[in-house]
């Protein structure tokens, strides 16, 4: 006699072969609980970070004085390095742990994975680059210079319109090329590269002036352009909201670095560097509107 065997029967036989493992005598074993990640938050070990024991950082190449000095980011010398090795105490690391890597100003503010945890450089934070990266609170906030050569017809300008006839340029993806565009002149601004060919451009004649940070006008006018100086302060920027770190676009570790900045900026750091590196010139003449 064939007996029948229904689908519904083998389907429950099979479901009880599957499951009989699961729901045994316990001699499968268990897996052990493990420590959460989360526990390694804010600490040097935090896996957030690009290298997890290791807190790394952009700067430009070359650095240039006042921000950094002897193109030594690690010598700790100079304003920006300062804040690093006092920001990487105060979350914990070890002076050794401060790794730098070096890129470019435009590939520090472009989108896309960095391999760092964040970059210092003179950023200038601003509602356009935001779109594109993510940054900290502002942790200092500069005058913008004009720096001409003496017998130009701006050394004695008094307003901004006193300004927009002179032949201007500027360092490509700069908030200062921006300030010459859209406060100055409505004229073709040339641009460089970098810093350096700015100020070659300024000295062989081929510009009139250009629209730097404040620090570093006075230490370009002492010793990288002596020939130069400092022509006016300009008004403020509405558009340069300060500088600020930049971070990869949502980066987890930014409020983290924040708290960080508020501790040192609450204990002074911030200001102390300030007056050691950043010393400003009250003779210089300003630039109301």
């Amino acid at each position: 006699m064939t007996r029948r065997i229904s689908v519904a029967a083998i389907v429950l036989m099979l479901v009880a072969l599957l499951a009989a493992p699961l729901f045994g005598t316990g001699t499968v074993e268990e897996t052990p609980a493990t420590s959460s990640d989360s526990d390694l938050f804010r600490t040097p070990n935090d896996p957030r970070l690009f290298e997890p024991g290791k807190l790394t950082v952009a700067t430009g190449e070359p650095v240039f004085p006042p921000w950094m000095l002897n193109d030594d980011p690690a010598g700790g010398e100079g304003f920006e390095n300062g804040i690093v090795y006092a920001l990487a105490e105060e979350l914990g690391f070890d002076r050794e742990d401060v790794v730098w890597i070096r890129v470019t100003f435009d590939q520090g503010i472009a989108p896309g994975p960095k391999a760092y945890d964040f970059n210092i450089q003179q950023f200038s934070v601003t509602e356009p680059r935001k779109e594109f990266v993510d940054f900290s609170m502002v942790y200092y906030q500069p005058d913008k210079a004009v720096v001409a050569l003496p017998g130009s017809d701006i050394e004695n300008a008094s307003s901004l319109a006193d300004l927009s006839g002179a032949r201007w340029g500027a360092t490509i993806g700069t908030t200062d090329l921006d300030y010459i565009e859209t406060r100055i002149t409505s004229d073709d601004v040339a641009v460089y590269d970098d810093q350096v060919g700015t100020f070659q451009a300024l000295v062989a004649g081929q510009i009139d002036a250009t629209v730097i940070s404040l620090p570093t006008a006075l230490f370009a006018t002492a010793v990288q352009v002596p020939e130069a100086r400092i022509a006016a302060i300009l008004p403020p920027d509405e558009n340069d909201l300060g500088h600020g770190l930049v971070f990869e676009k949502d980066n987890p570790i930014v409020e983290w670095i924040n708290d960080g900045l508020e501790a040192i900026i609450a204990r002074g750091v911030i200001e102390d560097l300030t007056s050691e590196y950043l010393v400003g010139d009250d003779t210089i003449p300003v630039i109301a509107q």
